[in-house]
């Protein structure tokens, strides 16, 4: 399996480039607008036929690119049904298999950063967008945030994966890339199994975050995918 993590530094964004390096079709995971250019030129050089290009939710901290590759390479854009966003072509179920080559995709819903929370499981990989972070989590505090169901999410969906399950973020402020399910269940601060619900609601409401930069104009942009 082909397997491309690529990072945006200015908002700190993962995106994920996936394909069968038989059939070379391919999905690409959460693209940011000014990283366009550098992806598209990745898909050509890999000489992949992009198939999907997925959202891992309405993001509030930068703007899809989605609707420009979508033009650009004739793939679909695929949602949660439980998003509110209009324009994209496939909106998804929890469960709901994609198949890229001789490889399925599983989508998850994960909500409780936001509602349409999907995370992405394929050959003993999770992409886990802002369910779950290394060492930490998305914030719970708008969008329909949730912090009783994200820890739901978690545990219900995540952590009952395999523990050599590899977890890559959506997001990551700390230099790190990769972790598994393993690590998390022990090592995150406000996930690990020693922390109960309870705790987690209080941690996360105690939070206090500024809200993010672009949000008042990356959330309509992203609601609307032309």
């Amino acid at each position: 399996m082909i397997f491309r993590q690529l990072f945006d530094q200015e908002t700190s964004t993962y995106s994920y480039i996936i394909a069968d390096p038989i059939t070379k079709e391919a999905i690409i995971i959460d693209p940011v607008l000014e990283q366009t250019k550098r992806d598209l030129s990745l898909i050509k050089e890999l000489e992949l036929r992009l198939k999907f290009i997925l959202e891992t939710h309405v993001h509030a901290d930068h703007i899809s690119s989605a609707s420009l590759i979508r033009k650009e390479t004739q793939a679909q854009i695929a949602v949660s049904k439980h998003t509110n966003a209009k324009g994209a072509d496939l909106f998804l179920e929890d469960r709901q298999e994609l198949l890229i080559g001789d490889h399925k995709l599983l989508a998850l819903s994960t909500p409780g950063h936001t509602n349409g929370c999907m995370s992405y499981y394929i050959d003993n990989k999770i992409l886990t967008g802002d369910a779950l972070f290394i060492r930490g989590c998305g914030r719970t505090d708008f969008q329909e945030g949730s912090a009783e169901t994200l820890y739901n999410s978690v545990h219900n969906k995540i952590y009952i994966l395999p523990d050599s399950t590899l977890i890559y973020p959506g997001h990551d402020y700390n230099g790190m890339s990769v972790s598994s399910v393993k690590e998390e269940k022990a090592f995150n601060p406000r996930l690990n199994l020693n922390v109960e619900k309870k705790e987690f609601i209080e941690i996360m409401n105690q939070l206090d975050l500024s809200k993010p930069q672009k949000i008042d104009i990356a959330v309509p942009a992203n609601l609307k995918i032309n």
